[in-house]
């Protein structure tokens, strides 16, 4: 297939749905024959447009084989063995896998902070996964999220030398990618949005997550600390500790830094949620808390989502109080991990709910954590204290968010190495891609409410990084 290429700088077992229906009539009135009787009445004939059709769909599993990516099809993830022989779509890499709906599978793919070629897919009538046509160069992103028939990617970057300051230094500004699933187009936020000041307190931020709920955009806005262009601002003003301002350029990464910049939050011990009528993010209503520390996962330059809807629209918002890791005192958070919410249709946070997490974890905290369904939410927990070091992402847990009580989930094997990146959630069981050191990766069902995982097919394969379910559509 000819690729056209966009540069700017994005069970089910195969089900046979049939239903027949008969149009049998009465029988034909018949009064003796002859004139006065009414001649036979002939039944319609069945429009084969009319008919039910045959509902093509199939789990798809994200997989590295060797050294290539793979796209499989599976019937089902609840057992058996799956393999790239004679089945699936060899596909370049993918930093996250994005199932909107069971209609597209988006690739994303981020390039140590440059443009990374992304692309979608589709499931065709014969039940195979293919490319669709387009393929998109989009900015560098640190989160995502989905709105409407948009997947949105985010970060935050210079706005360029045209709104520089007296001293040359830029402020940065949000990034926004967006791609139309449906229209399979791409494009960039048009109007400017500064990210400088955002929470007035002379930060910049960046956005953790983007999440579609109660008609609104719900988004952690992350304190960075003070660019150049926020230290000199407002006449040095919003600099709190004049010792942690560099002299010399150091970290990796989103957090890289040069002379002159205060890197990582002067306010630790606080959490903002921005709340957005659309996805122009402009004129946000900003709440802040000060129960939890800043909420999003960290990994790298990524920024997890940690903002999550349950089912009756109530808003639960988790933080890791991944502050705790900074190296000044005065920007080590003292708040342990732990759980706010915003109820359904409020905009501000609910005064008569917290959970401490680390109450029931013995200290321990989280990566990242998802929605499964209800109330119910699953979290990549660490196996010990950020202060312990050297912790390790290595368990699961299942967060009641009316009981505020958090479970550990058993029946997972003891030697995981890592977790995929995009679980599957489906008649409210959640599926989570495991690799282990000892046998091939495989996919494990985890009943929220007992929070017992059960092995699901093995995949021969390197690694797993997502799974879901697509669906042959027509349109």
């Amino acid at each position: 297939m000819k690729k056209n290429y966009v540069m700017r700088a994005f069970a089910a077992m195969l089900v046979a749905g049939c239903m027949l229906t008969a149009c049998g009539g009465d029988d034909p009135v018949n009064n003796g024959g002859g004139n006065g009787g009414e001649e036979p009445k002939e039944e319609p004939k069945e429009d084969p447009k009319d008919e039910p059709k045959e509902i093509v769909s199939s789990y798809v599993i994200a997989a590295t084989v060797g050294s290539a990516g793979y796209l499989l099809t599976a019937d089902t993830l609840a057992e058996g063995t799956v393999s790239a022989r004679n089945n699936g779509l060899e596909t370049e890499s993918g930093t996250y896998w994005i199932f909107y709906q069971d209609k597209y599978l988006y690739r994303l793919v981020y390039n140590q902070g440059n443009a990374g070629v992304s692309s979608s897919y589709i499931l065709n009538e014969k039940g195979e996964v293919v490319d669709r046509d387009m393929q998109y160069e989009i900015r560098r992103f640190t989160s995502f999220g989905i709105y409407k028939g948009f997947i949105i990617t985010t970060s935050t970057g210079s706005l360029g030398t045209e709104f520089a300051d007296e001293n040359g230094f830029a402020p940065f500004g949000f990034q926004l990618s967006y791609l139309d699933v449906a229209k399979e187009t791409f494009t960039d936020n048009k109007d400017v949005i500064s990210a400088e000041n955002y929470l007035d307190n002379g930060e910049y931020v960046t956005l953790a997550g983007i999440l579609e709920a109660n008609g609104k955009i719900y988004a952690a806005p992350i304190p960075m600390g003070l660019s150049h262009y926020g230290v000199k601002a407002n006449g040095g003003a919003y600099v709190k500790y004049p010792e942690l301002v560099t002299t010399e350029s150091g970290g990796g990464g989103s957090g890289a830094y040069t002379a002159g910049e205060l890197p990582n939050t002067q306010y630790p011990n606080e959490a903002w949620m921005a709340i957005y009528n659309d996805e122009t993010f402009s004129a946000p209503k900003l709440i802040k808390t000060d129960k939890i520390s800043y909420a999003c996962g960290r990994f790298r330059s990524q920024y997890y989502q940690t903002t999550w809807a349950a089912g009756n629209g109530d808003v639960y918002v988790f933080s890791p109080s991944y502050a705790k890791v900074m190296t000044a005192a005065v920007q080590q958070t003292t708040l342990p991990a732990g759980v706010v919410r915003i109820k359904a249709g409020a905009a501000d946070f609910d005064p008569d709910y917290y959970c401490n997490l680390e109450e029931q974890t013995g200290g321990a905290s989280f990566l990242r954590c998802w929605h499964i369904s209800d109330d119910y939410f699953l979290l990549v927990m660490y196996d010990k204290s950020f202060a312990e070091g050297n912790y390790v992402a290595s368990r699961l847990a299942v967060y009641k968010g009316e009981d505020r009580k958090l479970t550990y989930v058993t029946g997972m094997p003891a030697d995981i190495s890592t977790f995929g990146s995009t679980p599957f959630f489906e008649n409210g069981m959640a599926c989570m891609p495991v690799t282990t050191a000892g046998a091939q990766p495989a996919l494990y069902l985890i009943n929220p409410v007992t929070a017992v995982a059960t092995k699901g097919i093995t995949v021969e394969s390197e690694s797993i990084g997502a799974a879901g379910k697509l669906t042959y559509s027509e349109n």
